[in-house]
């Protein structure tokens, strides 16, 4: 049968489950973020996507799109929370698993014929167990490859399926359309337009080294590839690494400090929660950064002071990210805890200052809130306008 992956994606993640929580909220246009010029939405409901709100939305841009949306902050221990019980189901169904994000996954199928001899009915079953165990919908692209299968994903969203046959990913990606091709974003595209490149079908026509040669190696390589349907290997070498990570992928491209600094803000909660909520303590904190032409960096720090909080890991994200930043348009960033071993032992020790055990007991506090379905969000996460 030959390689088979899956991409699982939940659909509209964080307000899926603010609308399961709050069932008043169904059918309304719903945007998770803060109001105020230097904020971004989060992400959204289907029903604010209709007016053009994304991700990465300047609020005051999605509020003059959509003046009647619901605005509610984030509660990422409670998004952390509902991905767990979500990768839990999808890493039990193959051990080929690999989490992305919060809300995505791969899962390598490749062999087990015996178990799934038909993959579009493996899937549906995916799709069913996470649906009955979370409420959460989730859409599934099948594919011969990891890239393809992301693609797939997204094309009947939301609560999809697509199964691209082997020796269809050709057809695949011109149905696809250059302009959702995932990674080419607005820059790209438009230097395609101006070569007079505005269908994949034409893109083929080109040989690498005039692709090379008009975009860059590092691009012309990418869109060789990705116009033939074959995986460009992003996401190579990236599952079981020791760590707790968080990510964020954008489309169209994030531009300026702010805007990524209030992503790192969410996501160092997002992994320091998840830490304590498992007893861990990092030694280390790093960063990953993707720009628009998929040059990736990863920047890591071990500081001499112990890290307790999501407080220290924030600071030391943003100011790793200051440090590299290049003002660059970003495709994705991240956070990670690194070097993790059991705090168990430690809290028994007196390491903590008198701030540390404030924050430290204040940030177990609010887990266990938000365990019981509390709203509390830290004073930190309202920033000044």
């Amino acid at each position: 049968m030959g390689s088979v992956f899956f991409h699982i994606d939940l659909d509209a993640f964080f307000a899926s489950v603010e609308i399961l929580d709050n069932p008043e909220y169904r059918g309304k246009p719903l945007i998770i973020g803060t109001p105020g010029p230097r904020h971004v939405a989060s992400t959204c409901s289907y029903e604010a996507r209709k007016y053009g709100v994304h991700s990465a939305m300047p609020m005051t841009e999605a509020l003059r799109l959509c003046p009647n949306a619901i605005c509610i902050p984030g509660r990422m221990h409670r998004y952390s929370e509902m991905s767990r019980r979500v990768m839990g189901i999808i890493s039990s169904f193959a051990p080929g698993f690999l989490q992305v994000s919060v809300d995505e996954a791969f899962l390598d199928l490749t062999g087990m014929e015996r178990i799934y001899p038909l993959p579009g009915k493996a899937a549906r079953k995916l799709k069913d167990e996470i649906r009955k165990e979370t409420g959460l919908t989730a859409s599934i692209g099948v594919a011969s490859s990891r890239f393809v299968a992301k693609l797939a994903s997204d094309y009947r969203k939301p609560d999809g399926l697509t199964i691209v046959p082997r020796g269809k990913e050709e057809e695949f990606v011109s149905a696809v359309g250059l302009r959702k091709l995932w990674g080419i974003g607005d820059s790209m595209y438009q230097s395609l337009i101006r070569k007079g490149i505005t269908s994949v079908e034409i893109l083929r026509k080109y040989d690498e080294n005039d692709l090379k040669h008009f975009f860059g190696e590092s691009n012309g390589h990418y869109l060789y590839l990705v116009a033939r349907g074959i995986d460009p290997g992003i996401y190579q070498g990236e599952a079981k690494s020791r760590s707790i990570s968080a990510e964020r992928t954008f489309y169209p491209d994030v531009f300026g400090y702010d805007a990524l600094d209030s992503y790192l803000l969410e996501m160092s909660q997002e992994v320091m929660f998840r830490a304590l909520d498992e007893k861990k303590v990092p030694r280390s904190v790093s960063i990953k950064l993707r720009y628009g032409d998929f040059t990736t960096l990863s920047i890591q720090t071990t500081p001499v002071k112990p890290i307790y909080s999501s407080t220290d890991v924030y600071n030391i994200s943003r100011e790793l990210l200051r440090s590299k930043y290049n003002g660059s348009g970003v495709r994705l960033i991240g956070v990670a805890l690194q070097s993790i071993y059991d705090g168990s032992d430690v809290e028994q020790q007196d390491f903590f200052s008198e701030k540390e055990e404030k924050e430290r007991t204040l940030e177990k506090t609010i887990i266990e809130l938000k365990k019981k379905g509390s709203k509390l969000v830290k004073a930190r996460n309202l920033k000044e306008e």
